[in-house]
This record gives C-alpha cells, structure tokens and sequence, in this order.
C-alpha cells in the first residue's frame, strides 16, 4: 500500500514536472517568434533609411535669412554699433564727372554687374551715459521694400527705441532720416532729442524753398517736412548754426555741397577717432578713385567735390575710423589708405570678440 502511494506520488509528480516543462517550451518559443517579428520589423525599419536616405534631408526647408543686421566694435571707450537699413544699387546715370571717367565706370560695370552695389546704414554710439543714433535710414519712405530695416537691426544689437536720447541728422535726405517717424505721422523715437544743422532745416523745411525747386526735387522737401513734423510739434527738433557742444567728446564737422547744411560727426576717445561722414561718398569704387565725380544729388556739385578733395587726405593721414552709411560692404565701417591718385577702403575685419582695435 505505502509502495503504491509512492509510486503514484512519484508518477503525479513526473506529470507536473512533464507540464511545467511543456509550458516552459511553449513561452520559449514564444518569445523566440517574437523576437523573430521584432528583429524582421526592425531590420525593414533600416531598410528604408538606406533605401531613401534623401527624402529625410529634403524634409528640411531652407532658410533665407542672413544674420541679424548689426556690427559693434570699440573706439576708445565708446561702444559704436552700424545698422543695417537695406542694400541698393546705384545708378550709373547718377554720377556725374569726365566723359573718360564715365566711360570707364560702363566698361566696368560690364565686367562687374556689383560694382555700383550699395548698402544704407545708421549707427549707434553708447558712450556710457547716452545713447546716440546717427541717421535714421530709410524707413517706409525710399527704397521700398528694400530698404527700413534699421529699426530692427537696432532691436537684434540689444537696444529698443525708446532707449535713444539723441539723433544726429547728417542731411535731411529721406534715406537718412525716413526711419525717424511712421508714415502717418507717429515718432519711432519717441524719447529721443534730434539735432539738425540749422541750414540744413531752413532749406527743406522752407515752404517758400520748396514751391521754387524742380518738380523733380518736390518729394524731398515734401518728405522732410512730413518726418519733421512730429518731432517739432513735440519741442524735440533742435539746429544749430556754429561749433556749439552738443554731446562732450564730439565735434561738428561741415561737409558742404551734398546739401546745404551737410554734417559730420566726429567722436574722440582715448586717443582715437571715429567721423560719421554722411554722403561724402555714393559710390564707393568711383568717388574714391576719382574724388571729383559728383552725384546728381548733390545740391552743389563744385562744393561737393571740393570737399572730398579736402577731406580725404587728411583722414587718411590722420589714421581716422570712418563710418559710412553707403559703402559697397556691411559693416560700413574701415580707413582710408592713399593709393595712387585716389584712396582705397581697408573695412574693419570681422570678428566676434569685443576688443579694442
């Protein structure tokens, strides 16, 4: 009896040995089929990675815009920043000077279409305790859409509008200073002081002047009377007439011929010296190889010319930094070195370090 228990303890615990091995057998191969799925949905999976590996790559867009439209670098201890307004081209119909001269611009021009390409620009100087623009570019009243995007730029360089205290105004031309007011009448810069030669604001500002000139030349003064105009009505636009300070460390400079009151702006600091020189150049690699070739936007092409004539050597003896505001190449920014007859250009050389030069 105690030998038949036995066995049958033995024989039942061979059938649950026998079942826990079938089900063991049975999760293998399971698990075997499954891994077998996986590893054939993965391999299809890189089957089509390297069957078409350049639809991935075309998913992505392309995307056309440049870098942000500002260059900052160190004179002395000011911070001086060109900003971007827009890039043009400069039609040869508009230089004027020697027939040789002029041929030679077309021959050129044939074999370089970007010879005549030009940039619009406005600078920004911090020098600790103000913030000053000089010109305001274009805005929404010349160039089109190629031109206005000063206000931007100034943004992209870490500054807001409402920071500026100061606008130097080199000429009333629309392209420097359109990016100062909206077209329906509203101050970009609403904080901001604007100083204009007194001649220069008595000439475009002269309802008398205007209804006298050419009907070709009524949408300069119409503007400029329009951008004004905000910034009057707020007691914010200021002319002077001489040598008066009006930011310490900083010089007016005539510049005369371009337009009546043409100025320049020349800061000093720790030795070194920056000119915001307004239209002394349209057209870089004409006018500086042939200082005498004059714009048809010159008011007074014989003064315009005389004073390049008398400018030019001394800023390229006197080592000056020259901002620009229509250069070939941004930044607007370099030296005038002597050359031959003429003067060639030596930019500053980019660099993303703040350093001194």
């Amino acid at each position: 009896m105690k030998t038949d228990n036995a066995i049958a303890l033995v024989t039942g615990a061979n059938r649950g040995i026998g079942l826990a091995f079938t089900r063991e057998l049975r999760r293998r191969n399971m698990l075997k089929r499954n891994s077998m799925r996986f590893a054939a949905a993965l391999l299809a999976a890189l089957a089509s990675f390297v069957a078409v590996p350049n639809a991935a790559l075309a998913a992505a867009p392309e995307h056309h815009d440049q870098v942000p439209g500002f260059y900052r670098m160190k004179v002395g201890d000011l911070e001086v920043t060109a900003l971007f307004d827009g890039s043009a081209v400069f039609d040869p119909h508009w230089l004027n000077g020697k027939k040789v001269t002029m041929d030679g611009v077309v021959k050129a021009l044939h074999e370089d279409p970007h010879m005549l390409d030009v940039v619009d620009s406005g600078f920004l100087v911090n020098t600790g305790k103000q913030l000053i623009l000089v010109d305001a570019g274009a805005g929404t009243w010349w160039g089109g859409e190629a031109l206005g995007r000063l206000a931007g730029s100034l943004r992209s360089a870490g500054y807001t509008v409402e920071e500026v205290d100061l606008v130097l105004v080199t000429h009333l031309h629309s392209d420097h200073v359109g990016g100062l007011t909206t077209q329906d009448g509203k101050r970009v810069f609403p904080n901001a002081e604007v100083y204009v030669a007194k001649a220069e604001s008595d000439f475009w500002l002269s309802p008398e002047i205007a209804a006298k000139a050419p009907k070709d030349a009524q949408p300069f003064f119409q503007s400029a009377q329009a951008i004004a105009a905000p910034y009057i009505k707020a007691g914010k636009w200021h002319t002077f007439s001489g040598a008066e300070p009006i930011v310490d460390g900083m010089r007016l400079v005539p510049l005369p011929g371009h337009t009546p009151g043409h100025t320049g702006y020349e800061f000093s600091s720790k030795g070194q010296k920056i000119l915001f020189w307004g239209d002394i150049i349209h057209a870089q690699r004409v006018q500086l190889q042939h200082p005498e070739v004059t714009a048809i936007f010159d008011i007074d092409p014989t003064a315009a010319a005389a004073t390049r004539h008398q400018l030019l050597p001394r800023l390229a003896r006197e080592d000056v930094w020259i901002a620009a505001p229509h250069m070939s190449f941004f930044p607007p920014l370099g030296r005038l070195r002597k050359e031959g007859s003429g003067y060639s250009w030596a930019p500053v050389v980019f660099t993303d370090q703040w350093a001194e030069r």
